[in-house]
């Protein structure tokens, strides 16, 4: 296991994930699909795969929970967002869904999406983070935010 994706608390709730937060996610990728036009992503904080319900297109995930990962159904790849292990520019989209408040350094995170994107992506912030203002307006200033969406539980911004 990497050093930085040591066990965490979705490790140990692992088992009853999908139970706590499958249906409100699955809204959210919904609208994620509507808005962002893909053959290609990758999830990061992908947990235990649950985009791979909602888009029929290649999907590699990566997550710090070695047990949510267990349970995806894609390739997948044990690593933190901060670090992300590929090239520049090396993926068409990326997604990231209610996570992003829970990596060590948002802005590290943020700055590696930025890196290995070449198109498009999306990224939902929870509302009831106390970080969420701090996050939204970093991540205003470091991609170009082409719509910003109101869902129940998080703020969702597509990005290029």
């Amino acid at each position: 296991m990497p050093s930085n994706c040591r066990p965490n608390y979705y490790d140990y709730i692992s088992r009853g994930y999908s139970e706590l937060y499958e249906e409100e996610q699955l809204k959210k990728l919904r609208i994620i699909k509507e808005n962002l036009k893909t053959d290609f992503i990758l999830d990061i904080g992908c947990g235990s795969g649950i985009s791979k319900n909602i888009f029929s297109c290649k999907i590699i995930g990566i997550d710090s929970s070695f047990n949510l990962l267990k349970k995806a159904k894609f390739p997948r790849i044990l690593a933190a967002a901060e670090n992300l292990p590929f090239k520049n520019k090396s993926f068409e989209n990326i997604i990231c869904v209610t996570a992003i408040h829970n990596f060590n350094n948002y802005k590290k995170a943020l700055s590696e999406m930025k890196r290995i994107m070449k198109k498009s992506g999306a990224i939902t912030v929870l509302k009831r983070s106390k970080k969420y203002d701090r996050i939204v307006k970093d991540i205003k200033k470091m991609f170009n935010v082409v719509e910003e969406i109101n869902e129940e539980k998080d703020l969702i911004l597509v990005v290029n």
